[in-house]
């Protein structure tokens, strides 16, 4: 049997491993009776961890949260991925997250085994990060409007947009979304009947209205493929539609929701809706697709490949291809 401590240190790993344990099952873990399980619960309670119980045929023992957090017990992978988590989360584009976020991993590191410590340095070794592109926003905004999204608040608030114009804007909020080192927001925008994605950087002094809302449905199944459409399209200069000669599914892995989203027209064909800053950058990748194509809109974009054609021809008859 377990000493004392060693037993109490083995119930808080078990008790933090699912949300709920029969006093049986704790017991043949521990190899002990019921009685002494019983104590060594009351033993945790006196140090501070807030463990539950209920009696009755269907009772049992659940660690609950407390007024202070208490220390976590982890295993070998478990400690190796919160050791990453917290790397990227140094520099990553929440302002005071990046500062905790190095103490924690000091704390972690400082009492990690050196066979975990090879391990992480391994890890960090081997892996190149490149630092967020996107503007920082603090913490405390995105627990806020993440607070308002599942409590269903409305909200109201100054938004800036790309050249820095405001307006005060009510809305019901529903996401948020963390992609291409910026941070959006989700929401049921009410004067505009319409969802809005609006960028967690340039919302100024948001406050509850006090109103609460019933939940809408989304704009769309995957709320993260919709704001990257949404990024996308305001992102390009030159918007297009083209038919591909191909399916969806011989194309998907092909074209990133940031490069454009792709509709089916039958089995054999596909209409891709993208867009780029250039009409020599879109008209390169199409031809790069090695598919055959239809040009729907912009026009220009057909006369710009046409003249890329006659170039071309020119080229092979003179004898420069």
């Amino acid at each position: 049997m377990l000493l004392t401590s060693a037993r109490l240190l083995r119930l808080l790993s078990i008790l933090q491993a699912r949300e709920f344990w029969t006093g049986g099952e704790l017991a043949r873990r521990l190899e002990v009776t019921e009685r002494t399980l019983r104590r060594d619960v009351d033993r945790l309670r006196s140090l501070g961890y807030p463990v539950h119980s209920t009696s009755g045929t269907a009772g049992g023992y659940k660690l609950g949260a407390g007024a202070s957090l208490p220390p976590l017990l982890l295993d070998d992978d478990e400690a190796i991925a919160v050791a990453v988590g917290l790397q990227i989360a140094a520099g990553g584009s929440v302002a005071e997250i990046g500062e905790a976020s190095t103490r924690a991993l000091a704390k972690l590191e400082q009492v990690l085994p050196k066979r975990l410590r090879r391990r992480l340095a391994s890890l960090r070794s081997s892996i190149v990060r490149l630092a967020d592109a996107g503007p920082t926003v603090k913490m405390s905004d995105v627990s806020s409007l993440a607070s308002a999204c599942s409590e269903r608040r409305e909200l109201r608030f100054s938004y800036r947009d790309n050249k820095g114009a405001s307006t005060v804007r009510t809305v019901e909020p529903h996401r948020i979304v963390h992609t291409q080192g910026r941070w959006y927001l989700v929401a049921w925008d009410g004067d505009r009947n319409d969802w809005r994605t609006f960028r967690i950087d340039r919302v100024d002094a948001h406050a509850p209205t006090g109103a609460s809302f019933l939940p809408r449905s989304a704009p769309d199944d995957d709320v993260g493929a919709y704001v990257l459409r949404g990024v996308a399209a305001a992102a390009y200069k030159i918007r297009a539609r083209v038919t591909l000669h191909a399916s969806v599914e011989a194309l998907r892995d092909r074209i990133s929701p940031m490069s454009g989203q792709l509709e089916a027209v039958d089995e054999r064909s596909c209409l891709l809706n993208t867009g780029a800053y250039s009409l020599d950058g879109l008209a390169s990748w199409i031809l790069s697709m090695g598919v055959d194509f239809d040009v729907r809109d912009p026009p220009e974009l057909r006369d710009h490949i046409r003249r890329l054609t006659e170039r071309l021809v020119r080229a092979q008859a003179e004898g420069r291809l």
